[in-house]
């Protein structure tokens, strides 16, 4: 059996690197190529169309869904992206995304993810999956709020921070307090969001409206 080619798409330069990085460690799939803009990804799967497309949403010059979309039938679509809002989760899946990646997963996960969609599956990271599902369900008149976490006053100014891009030692600094508590703060955070991750930390605040980008 051959091995399954891959295409990365990809504006960011260190993010592009990690996951081009994946790719080649895993001795079963050969990189076919990479680009960091929507043009240079056209022209790549013109010229020759991977197994597998790894593309984020959002690219310089357009969105990455343009690239979706216009990707042969036979080519997978696995899009990696910092965080996503409905509208984009949605869009992608329907444009015919067969996955959906938070960026911040570790090298073997990226990778157990591409062999899981070329054996047919669907990989979601669960911060976006429990929020799809949660699209679809109807709502609980009488308990409209029921499944907003409840964060201590603290424990929100931490999230708002993490959201923001900035280190656990940054924000041990800003908020005049210990590493070690921050860290116990970020445990608790990520408890009560049910996520395992910064990246789902993120995501599940954006889309909960508990934290925003301008606050």
């Amino acid at each position: 059996m051959g091995h399954a080619t891959i295409v990365v798409v990809e504006d960011d330069d260190l993010t592009r690197e990690r996951l081009v990085a994946a790719v080649e460690s895993d001795a079963s799939l050969r990189l076919l190529g990479q680009a960091a803009t929507l043009r240079e990804g056209r022209r790549q799967l013109l010229r020759d169309p991977p197994d597998v497309l790894l593309v984020d949403l959002g690219l310089p010059d357009g969105s990455g869904i343009e690239l979706i979309r216009e990707a042969p039938a036979d080519t997978l679509t696995l899009v990696i992206t910092v965080f996503g809002d409905e509208g984009s989760v949605v869009a992608a899946l329907e444009a015919g995304a067969r996955g959906y990646l938070l960026k911040d997963g570790t090298e073997e996960a990226l990778q157990t993810s591409i062999h899981e969609l070329l054996e047919g599956g669907a990989p979601i990271s669960p911060a976006i999956a429990r929020h799809l599902l949660r699209r679809f369900q109807p709502p609980e008149p009488s308990a409209p709020d029921r499944d907003l976490p409840q964060l201590s006053k603290r424990e929100t100014e931490v999230l708002g921070l993490v959201v923001k891009g900035f280190t656990f030692p940054e924000i041990a600094d800003l908020l005049k307090l210990s590493p070690h508590t921050v860290t116990t703060h970020v445990r608790r955070i990520y408890r009560k969001l049910e996520v395992r991750s910064r990246g789902e930390a993120v995501f599940e605040a954006m889309n909960l409206g508990i934290v925003k980008i301008g606050d």
